[in-house]
């Protein structure tokens, strides 16, 4: 049976001095589970050449509760039409960083994208975290994959 409820966490948010004008991140929908994130270039337009990338400041700072962490990820809409993504995605901001968040776009299309001021640019979804706790042994316990990877389970390279 589904409940129909998102679990909610309490962010603090600052804005940058001088992005008073920028909306603060929101959600797009009711159950979407990331927030758009506005670009606060100052210069006003950032052009993204193809193949070069940009960081660009979001204006706004955040306090992420212990045991969360805030994950940028892309725009599918950037992506698809323009061949806009993020670079480290997902970009990760750890509970006790406090600092400007900014995202590093790059453009993989083939014409110039501008980014102005106030653009959606990425979403912030917020996770939940666990800490490992590393035991080092002599041996793993066995499975039938065993140590099979890249293309163990089946994908072929059309090349």
């Amino acid at each position: 049976m589904h409940n129909n409820t998102i679990d909610k966490v309490e962010i603090k948010i600052q804005r940058e001095a001088g992005c008073e004008d920028l909306p603060l991140p929101k959600a797009a929908s009711k159950y979407a589970s990331g927030i758009d994130l506005y670009a606060a270039a100052s210069q006003g337009v950032i052009e993204i050449r193809p193949g070069e990338r940009e960081l660009i400041s979001t204006g706004i700072k955040i306090s992420i509760p212990v045991g969360y962490e805030a994950q940028v990820r892309p725009r599918s809409g950037l992506a698809i039409q323009y061949g806009i993504t993020v670079l480290n995605s997902p970009g990760t901001i750890d509970a006790d960083y406090r600092g400007v968040i900014k995202v590093i776009l790059i453009n993989l299309g083939k014409e110039i994208f501008r980014v102005n001021r106030g653009d959606r640019i990425a979403q912030l979804v917020i996770q939940r975290v666990s800490s490992p706790d590393l035991q080092e042994v002599k041996n793993l316990d066995s499975t039938v994959r065993g140590d099979g990877g890249f293309g163990h389970t089946g994908f072929t390279s059309q090349l």
